[in-house]
């Protein structure tokens, strides 16, 4: 039995949140079922973590922000973020899902590339975002965290690159949440045939406080041919429950998906990263990097879901936890009856840095196809004395053998992400969480 649950929102005030921004009928509608639906469903089940104690509905209403459209509007740190205003182009930047600069070069609109805010591709492309909001990739009703999502949402972005057109200069959003506001993102990607996007997000803080809750989603299609890189740095504070859904669907032959996310947040996060390889030859390469630290708990599952004929999926998964810190690192790898020639390859390692520590790695195969190739690992560990020892034999102090280990450790995920700024924000990152 489903025990009671409230939001701070109910009917009437999602009917009015709709009416004032003008939502099209479909996706009224949709918000209404949705809230329908939150109050009845159970939340998600991640493996080995407990999340029913988690404050998911404590959050406000309440954006404390106000709608802008101009680079003075930007903080220091999303100014950092974004480089300087001469040369800032291609990005989009939101608080508490009020837009606060957008910026879009004329050569790719010209080419039909469409970036923008989700209120305004509900507006002006309502039936292209009709045709894949949570349709495929992510289903309203899977659980009341999704639901809510899309009854409450209230912010997020909207990309779609047409047919055979290469996006050469990444693409950039930058969200930022302030107080204990509830943001519902939602981040919708199409790559229609033969074309070329690279995206990097960003998540930040700018003081949140206790009860915050944010909500993400993100869905993207890629289509024949098509190759797509999302980068993302999650860098919420301690007061923010987060919930993350990242979804790609691989739906077109030799079609391509890379991710590379740095999962930094503070506070307790429940993410889920799925890639569904559907299209023949189709690709997926997921790369993570995460640090716990005081007595957060997190839980990271990472998916690669096979359907299609020599489709090759790939996991790797680099976690550092000290301090209390708990994590969850699972890793599965779905060979479904069908994807002859597959090849699925996971690995996950857990460096651990205090005795109170702890970090889990679960690989887990599920094959239902003979004609397969498939392969694991997983470690959990401390810092290798033998690698201290080498390198403190040739001068270094033990901070910086144990800093210089600890980012070899992360590498492979941090040279994994496509733009240098932000590849400087997560090393950045990295050295004010660990030391």
């Amino acid at each position: 039995m489903t025990a009671e649950v409230s939001f701070p929102i109910n009917k009437e005030d999602v009917t009015r949140f709709s009416t004032d921004r003008q939502d099209p009928k479909w996706f009224a509608d949709l918000r209404l079922s949705a809230l329908e639906q939150a109050l009845s469903l159970d939340l998600p089940k991640p493996d080995k973590t407990n999340i029913t104690k988690w404050n998911f509905n404590g959050f406000s209403t309440e954006t404390g922000v106000e709608a802008a459209n101009k680079y003075t509007a930007l903080s220091e740190a999303e100014r950092t973020l974004t480089g300087v205003e001469a040369d800032v182009s291609n990005i989009v930047v939101q608080k508490n899902g009020q837009n606060r600069f957008t910026a879009l070069t004329d050569d790719l609109k010209d080419k039909g590339v469409i970036f923008t805010d989700i209120q305004t591709a509900l507006s002006e492309h309502s039936d292209l975002v009709k045709k894949y909001f949570m349709q495929d990739a992510v289903n309203v009703n899977e659980h009341r965290l999704t639901a809510l999502h899309a009854a409450a949402l209230n912010g997020g972005i909207f990309i779609y690159i047409p047919k055979n057109v290469e996006v050469k200069e990444p693409l950039q959003s930058v969200f930022t949440h302030a107080g204990d506001f509830g943001l519902f993102n939602h981040v919708l990607i199409v790559a229609e045939a033969n074309s070329q996007l690279t995206y990097v997000e960003n998540y930040l803080s700018e003081g949140s406080k206790e009860n915050a809750f944010v909500n993400i989603i993100a869905e993207i299609y890629v289509e024949d041919g098509a190759e797509v890189r999302f980068g993302a740095v999650d860098n919420l504070s301690e007061d923010v429950v987060t919930y993350v859904n990242r979804r790609g669907q691989v739906n077109g032959r030799d079609a391509k998906l890379y991710w590379a996310l740095g999962q930094m947040n503070d506070g307790n996060t429940v993410s889920e990263n799925t890639t569904y390889l559907v299209g023949e030859g189709s690709y997926g390469d997921t790369k993570t990097v995460a640090i716990g630290r005081g007595s957060q708990v997190q839980n990271f599952t990472t998916n690669v879901v096979h359907f299609g004929k020599n489709s090759d999926g790939q996991i790797l998964k680099h976690g550092v936890m000290k301090d209390a810190a708990t994590s969850i690192f699972n890793g599965v790898s779905k060979i479904e009856h069908g994807a002859t020639k597959a090849n699925g390859e996971q690995t996950e390692r857990v460096l651990m840095l205090s005795e109170k520590a702890r970090g889990d790695a679960n690989p887990i195969l599920l094959i239902d196809e003979d004609d397969v190739t498939a392969g694991h690992a997983a470690s959990v560990g401390k810092i290798d004395p033998v690698q201290m020892f080498y390198l403190m034999s040739r001068g270094m102090s033990k901070i910086e053998a144990e800093r210089l280990i600890i980012h070899g450790f992360l590498n492979p995920v941090v040279s994994a992400l496509p733009i240098d700024s932000v590849k400087e924000q997560l090393f950045d990152v990295i050295e004010r969480k660990v030391y």
